[in-house]
Formats: C-alpha cells, structure tokens, sequence
C-alpha cells in the first residue's frame, strides 16, 4: 500500500508510474535469484497502477488537407521524412535507421530492421515490427528523386543523414524546430509530433475500408482482438492496394512518373 501511494503521489502520467513499478518488480526479481528474499515473495508483484491503460490525451489524426498544407514549409530532408512516415506508418524511430540498402526497388518492398534512439542504434521495438512493407510505385518515385539529392547515396548510405556528421539526424530535435514551425506556419497547431503521422496512417487505413488484419499488419503490431484476427493472414496484394490507398492519400497532388513494377513471372 505505501508502494502504492507513493506511485500514486509521482507527478508522472499512469504510463510512466506503471514504468517506475516495472522496473521495481525486477529489481525485487533480482533479489529473489540471489536469494536476498524468498522465492516467491515479491512485494512489488500485489502493487497496482490505476488508469495506466488510458491515454491522457486523444491522439492528433490529421486531414488529407492538413497534411497538404505541411509539406510545403518542409525544408528537405524533413520534407521526404514526413512523406515516408505518412505513407508507411513507420515509427521515427525506424525512419532516421534507413539505409539505402533496405529498399527493394525492383519488387517494390522495404525491409524495416533497425531502429536508432537518442543516437543509438538496435533493433526494432518487437519481433512483429522487423518486417516486409509494400513500396508503392509513387512512393518509389520521390524516394528515388531524393536519392539523386542526397549526401549518402550508397547501399550502406543512412537515408536521412547530417551531411557535416554523416550520422542520421535526431529526431527529438527535428521534431521541436523544423516540425514544429512547419505545423505552426500550416495553421495546425504546435501539438505535432512525429507519432501524430503513424495515427494518422492508421486512421487512414481505416477510411480506405481496409480489413482489421491488413491493418495490423501494415502497422506491424504484435496481435490484435479476438474479432479482428478472423479476417486471417493478409495476403501481399491486399497489403499492397491498401497501403496504396494511403499513398495516393498522400501524394495525389504530386505529378509523378511512377516506377513500374517488377513484372511477374509467367508460368509454362
């Protein structure tokens, strides 16, 4: 109960506090294999944190017109980063840890493997997340358009990396400068982060009429309801047109030749 109370009384939001009790709960786990307690006897594990659950805060789903009126006070490479983080619902995470290498362009796929936080690079927040996502051919165009710009252009090259440092960019920083004056100067607002785009992408999912299973998937999380896993595993085609349905979301002012793609193989 004091454990409780003592939670209760941190000037944390519920996530945080249930943090601060997970990282007690281990500690008390260390204590039990060096035999410092009983097995058995974890204090922490009859503690509870209420409401860590809930969202304090209803997440920012932008229009197709708010997100029109962002690029243009999008200075590159922030520019292409915000149209890849739209049109692939990809954490920021995962965005600063491309590399040249993971694009597929003939067979128009991406291979999400890395992820790179507060400078460090390591995996991918969970297994689900290391995973295949559909390139659409417009998408591929703009891709390969900033490739010709870009400071790295080999296969090991970072996407998005500090031309002085060589290093990708962090995205703490872009997020409080460039983001945040860019959705100020568009009229949407300061409360803009780069999670808002992977909300949005899935919002957007959702109003293309995209099964509940190809959502999950294109968003790589690691389950879903019960009522949402009865539409199966999506197949690649499906994937495929409703994440282009987001795409088209995305750059349907963009005139563009898109890259074909790559044909398939003909059965004798």
């Amino acid at each position: 109960m004091a454990v409780e109370k003592w939670l209760r009384d941190l000037p944390l939001a519920p996530n945080s506090r249930a943090n601060a009790r997970s990282i007690m709960h281990l500690i008390f786990k260390c204590a039990e294999r060096w035999e410092l307690i009983e097995i058995g006897k974890n204090p922490i594990a009859l503690v509870r944190v209420k409401g860590c659950t809930k969202r304090l805060t209803t997440p920012r789903v932008l229009t197709a017109v708010e997100f029109g009126g962002l690029l243009p006070y999008l200075k590159e490479p922030y520019r292409t980063m915000v149209i890849v983080a739209q049109c692939l619902g990809l954490r920021v995470s995962e965005i600063v840890a491309l590399q040249w290498g993971d694009f597929d362009f003939h067979n128009l796929t991406l291979l999400v493997q890395r992820s790179i936080v507060h400078g460090r690079m390591g995996a991918v927040k969970t297994e689900y997340a290391r995973d295949f996502v559909p390139l659409d051919p417009q998408l591929a165009s703009v891709l390969q358009d900033w490739r010709q710009r870009a400071p790295f252009k080999e296969e090991t090259g970072w996407l998005f990396a500090n031309p002085r440092t060589g290093r990708p960019y962090h995205q703490e920083e872009i997020q409080k400068k460039p983001l945040k004056k860019a959705a100020i100067a568009a009229g949407i607002g300061s409360k803009i982060g780069w999670h808002t785009f992977r909300h949005t992408y899935r919002s957007w999912l959702d109003a293309t009429g995209a099964p509940l299973k190809v959502q999950q998937e294109l968003m790589r999380h690691a389950s879903i309801t019960t009522t949402m896993n009865v539409y199966g595993r999506a197949m690649p085609n499906i994937k495929r047109e409703a994440n282009s349905k987001v795409v088209s979301m995305v750059l349907k002012k963009e005139k563009r030749e898109p890259i074909a793609a790559a044909p398939k193989a003909v059965s004798s």
